[in-house]
């Protein structure tokens, strides 16, 4: 009878287990798109100064802080109120979701640093060139075709094309 009980134990043990790994495996799942947005997506930075810490939570350390409102940056994985972003140089930390905005936004980014990007009055390399844009310079991001996307900033708005700024997918459609 002893060993029965002993056996029966060990069964509810195992069980018991499964059933915690199989909801902590379910809560990571959901973990991953907390808000029900999709991940990985764009965003921007809501304020001109966002710690970026080690970790999804305030005890990891500061690693650095942003300190450009609406710079665009990329949701790579979501925990609780946390979000992984990733930056246009590829640098990842966790941000506070309350400092980030739904926003779209855009950076400049050429192959050559030193090249100046045309800005176009129409999504056409034929219409004329309203303005000439500097590697990083930011903008807000207004309408994307999916190949050309409608942008505006400090003294601009126009046209460029899509694989020249970060902070839109290739192919995306912004309405």
């Amino acid at each position: 009878m002893r060993r029965l009980v002993v056996r029966w134990v060990q069964f509810a043990i195992a069980a018991a287990l499964s059933c915690a790994f199989a909801a902590g495996a379910a809560r990571a799942a959901n973990d991953s798109a907390t808000n029900g947005l999709p991940v990985p997506r764009f965003v921007s930075l809501k304020a001109d100064r966002v710690n970026v810490r080690g970790g999804p939570d305030k005890d990891h350390d500061v690693a650095w802080i942003y300190t450009r409102v609406g710079l665009p940056v990329e949701i790579t994985a979501e925990f609780e109120n946390w979000r992984r972003v990733r930056d246009s140089e590829g640098a990842e930390g966790w941000v506070y979701h309350s400092l980030l905005s739904g926003k779209r936004t855009a950076t400049v980014q050429m192959k050559n640093k030193t090249d100046l990007a045309p800005l176009y009055a129409k999504p056409d390399a034929k219409s004329p060139v309203t303005a000439q844009l500097q590697f990083g310079v930011l903008g807000n991001v207004k309408h994307c075709s999916g190949t050309w996307c409608q942008i505006s900033g400090d003294g601009f708005d126009g046209w460029i094309p899509q694989n020249e700024l970060w902070g839109v997918y290739p192919d995306e459609k912004i309405e």
